[in-house]
């Protein structure tokens, strides 16, 4: 379920609409705080952080 009535988070830009945590209509994430995480040893680019907070929309990470 998308999150179309949570209010959106100013602070915490996101363009990921397949997030159940996006808020549909603004490029903002709904929740309070999110995680940041690498899934590289060593991260030297943008493309190697992950949000580990995403949750896709069917429930399934």
């Amino acid at each position: 379920m998308m999150n179309n009535k949570a209010s959106a988070n100013k602070a915490i830009k996101c363009t990921v609409q397949q997030c159940s945590h996006h808020c549909q209509g603004e490029n903002y994430c709904s929740l309070d705080s999110i995680t940041v995480g690498t899934h590289e040893y060593n991260p030297t680019q943008d493309q190697c952080t992950d949000c580990k907070s995403f949750m896709n929309v069917g429930g399934v990470i």
